[in-house]
């Protein structure tokens, strides 16, 4: 029976290890694409439907939402093993509100304009689904390799569909795409821009079109 026991809790200690690089880029893949956050889990919708009006606007936000997420994953799993049970989810949170604060000050002292746009959004990061997800369900159980790289994906699966989301919902809203004050497109002087799409309803209804072109991706791919 003790030998039994002793089996049971050294067999979670086997999955921390990645078994090599195949290991880690099906981490990676897996956040990025598989389980995408936004558009299979589902969470993280706020912000992203709120602050995509703009493509400059979502490479800031994911850019920040990134860095804190990886961030966090990388020290609560390096302090898994002296973090209580009892009081994990107050610490979890301290350790992404600190993160959240070196990126609050950064944005504010050196992307002003863009930190004036965003507005709330940035401080609500520290209630992010995404990143207090990851960290109890992923950073919190497993090693500080494989917990990074799969922050990392879950971090490029919300950029890039954040992005995506922007580009489409500020050329079609605005019938221009400006980003760093540069004009990469302009379609004004061919169509009337429906500003539907820079609308909470066309928010939904771009992200409905995203979350169908990834199901018929997966489909492709057997997934």
């Amino acid at each position: 029976m003790d030998h039994l026991q002793e089996e049971a809790l050294e067999a979670p200690a086997k999955i921390e290890v990645p078994s090599g690089l195949g290991d880690l880029w099906a981490h990676f893949k897996n956040g990025a694409l598989v389980e995408n956050p936004l558009l299979r889990l589902m969470i993280g919708l706020c912000s992203a439907l709120a602050v995509s009006i703009k493509a400059e606007n979502t490479i800031f936000m994911g850019i920040a939402a990134s860095f804190v997420l990886v961030a966090s994953s990388f020290l609560i799993s390096s302090l898994r093993k002296l973090i209580s049970d009892e009081i994990r989810i107050p610490i979890f949170i301290v350790i992404i509100a600190s993160f959240v604060t070196i990126v609050d000050l950064a944005m504010k002292a050196y992307f002003l304009s863009v930190y004036n746009r965003l507005g709330v959004w940035i401080p609500l990061i520290v209630v992010n689904c995404i990143i207090l997800g990851r960290a109890e369900a992923f950073a919190s159980r497993r090693g500080v390799l494989v917990s990074t790289v799969d922050a990392i994906g879950m971090g490029v699966g919300y950029t890039w569909v954040l992005l995506l989301m922007g580009i489409i919902r500020e050329t079609l809203g605005t019938g221009k795409l400006i980003v760093f004050n540069k004009t990469l497109i302009n379609l004004t002087s061919v169509i009337d821009p429906p500003r539907f799409f820079i609308t909470f309803p066309g928010a939904f209804l771009v992200f409905g079109f995203l979350i169908a072109f990834l199901d018929l991706v997966h489909k492709k791919e057997g997934t």
